[in-house]
């Protein structure tokens, strides 16, 4: 009797443990979530300007869906709020300049997802980004400019094309998310504007929540 009941608490133990697996392991179910944190942004391929760029801090967050293609695999599109930007440097007819440029895009990563557990996800893929804003600092001695774009310029590029990649932690319906992006395509339309010529690239780190 004792062994029937040793035999019977420990199959209801296997069982519980195993409905609690399959609850923890939601790999094939679609998800959607929000998530905010912060980007780290900077800027590269400056080449041909007298310019110096250093990082510069701005928000992130949004919405992302998670769609299943079985078990390992997925998609995972997201619609963000990212805040880039750089503090730079220069000189003008030999007198130094100091600049700083806060842009606020409209961010949509198409992501491939690879999940070897439940608990972690890699993804990859492109971006593509819309400017909605952008908010520009000039110092020239002891002058000081703070400038809002209205994007009357047809030589700045609204339209960015990009690549993202990075991991998802997951615990129960938290996650948090670490990428790195960068532009494939430059901010200048036609290379004629007379602000520096760059690409944006930002580390990104969020904390987000599975509705």
């Amino acid at each position: 009797m004792k062994n029937k009941l040793k035999l019977i608490c420990t199959m209801c133990a296997f069982s519980m443990a195993t409905i609690q697996a399959q609850n923890l392991d939601r790999r094939e179910n679609i998800e959607f979530g929000l998530k905010v944190g912060a980007n780290i942004s900077n800027v590269w391929d400056s080449r041909t300007q007298d310019f110096n760029a250093d990082p510069k801090a701005g928000l992130a967050g949004g919405l992302f869906i998670g769609i299943p293609i079985g078990t390992f695999l997925g998609i995972q599109p997201e619609i963000l709020f990212s805040q880039k930007g750089f503090k730079g440097n220069g000189s003008m007819l030999g007198f130094p300049y100091s600049f700083s440029r806060t842009t606020s895009y409209i961010d949509v990563p198409l992501q491939i997802q690879l999940k070897p557990t439940h608990y972690l996800t890699f993804v990859a893929g492109p971006q593509f980004s819309y400017l909605v804003h952008q908010t520009d600092k000039y110092t020239f001695g002891d002058n000081s400019t703070v400038l809002e774009r209205e994007f009357d310029n047809d030589n700045i590029r609204r339209n960015i094309l990009g690549f993202v990649a990075g991991f998802d932690l997951i615990y129960g319906k938290a996650v948090f998310s670490s990428r790195i992006g960068w532009d494939l395509q430059t901010n200048h339309g036609d290379g004629n504007s007379s602000t520096p010529r760059y690409k944006n690239q930002w580390l990104q780190f969020t904390l987000g929540f599975i509705i």
